[in-house]
């Protein structure tokens, strides 16, 4: 558990809060999709675009994990200067 402190009332108060798991990005976030993904029934449709689309739920993309960029050149430096990536385990 990680405490994260809150601002609450216009600014006004805070309050210390105690946050659990934070799975909002990366390969946390992709599995636990995969999970939502699982408990739609697979003749569920959904509604896009204010309603005026459809789709669904059987024909969604399916979360994928992430590509590995090693050997890839990356360009910093406001493009004056690149380097390629050297992957140190999983990120």
């Amino acid at each position: 558990m990680v405490k994260v402190t809150k601002v609450t009332q216009r600014g006004t108060a805070t309050r210390r809060v105690d946050v659990g798991k934070m799975n909002w990005s990366g390969d946390d976030y992709r599995e636990e999709q995969q999970n939502r993904f699982e408990r739609i029934p697979k003749n569920f449709t959904l509604h896009l675009g204010r309603g005026v689309r459809t789709i669904k739920a059987k024909d969604l993309p399916r979360p994928t994990p992430r590509p590995s960029t090693e050997g890839m050149t990356r360009i910093t430096n406001r493009g004056t200067s690149s380097r390629t990536s050297q992957n140190k385990g999983s990120q």
